[in-house]
Formats: structure tokens, C-alpha cells, sequence
């Protein structure tokens, strides 16, 4: 959905361009981001338009600002599909509205995981 304001394209355009990038590699976990003054002077849009962009991908997980070091790549998301991320995002949430903590979680991450029979790269071979 564009506006008039906003010519080369939508903060959803803006975010789905970093999107790619992040999940082609060609921004590496870590990596960082033009500003957002930068990505509206590139893009020609607002500057308001880029740093929804920037929430946009933050709120995804695919993101971190940090006051003094910018805005990077969020660690390990370059190796997962953004589908992953937004689920595990969701479990994670759901777990603390439930108030199960972190430790929990894993323990029980690590057991689904096993029960699937995916944790032996040899039983996923045989299954494909």
C-alpha cells in the first residue's frame, strides 16, 4: 500500500528488500545496517517511511538497534527461514505468557525435537 509520500515504494517494500537480503546472506548475522537517515536518502522515501521499515524487521526478530552501535543483523536469524523465526518467536511468547522459563523450554524443545527422530541426521536421510 503506497502513498504519495513515499515513491520508491512502501516501509513493507523497504523491509521485504532487507528481508532477502538477510535471508540470501548477503547481509551476514552481526552485519550492519545503513542508518535509517541513509536508507531514506537511498530509497528516496521519508524518513519516517524507513524507520518503519526498521521497526517492521525488528519486530520480526531479523533486527537489533542498539543506542551506539547501530542497527544489525540479529544474531543467528540468517540461517533460519523467516517462517521459523516468526513461530519461534510465538512459541517463545507463549511459553512466558504461561510462565514456563527458558530452561524449561529448551528441555522440552530438545525432547520434541528428539521424538520427531530429525535430532539423527541419519534417521532424516532415511526419511526423505
Amino acid at each position: 500500500m503506497s502513498d504519495s509520500s513515499d515513491p520508491a515504494g512502501t516501509a513493507a517494500d523497504i523491509a521485504a528488500h532487507f528481508r532477502g537480503a538477510i535471508a540470501s546472506g548477503l547481509l551476514a548475522d552481526g552485519e550492519r545496517l545503513p542508518s535509517v537517515r541513509q536508507v531514506a536518502a537511498d530509497m528516496s522515501v521519508a524518513l519516517g517511511t524507513a524507520a518503519r521499515a526498521f521497526r517492521i524487521l525488528e519486530a520480526d526478530g531479523l533486527i537489533v538497534s542498539r543506542i551506539g552501535s547501530g542497527t544489525r543483523v540479529a544474531p543467528g536469524v540468517a540461517v533460519l527461514p523467516l517462517e521459523v523465526m516468526r513461530r519461534l518467536r510465538a512459541l517463545v511468547e507463549s511459553a512466558q505468557l504461561a510462565a514456563v522459563d527458558q530452561e524449561q523450554l529448551h528441555a522440552v524443545l530438545a525432547t520434541v525435537w528428539r521424538q520427531s527422530g530429525l535430532a539423527d541426521p541419519a534417521m532424516h536421510e532415511e526419511r526423505s
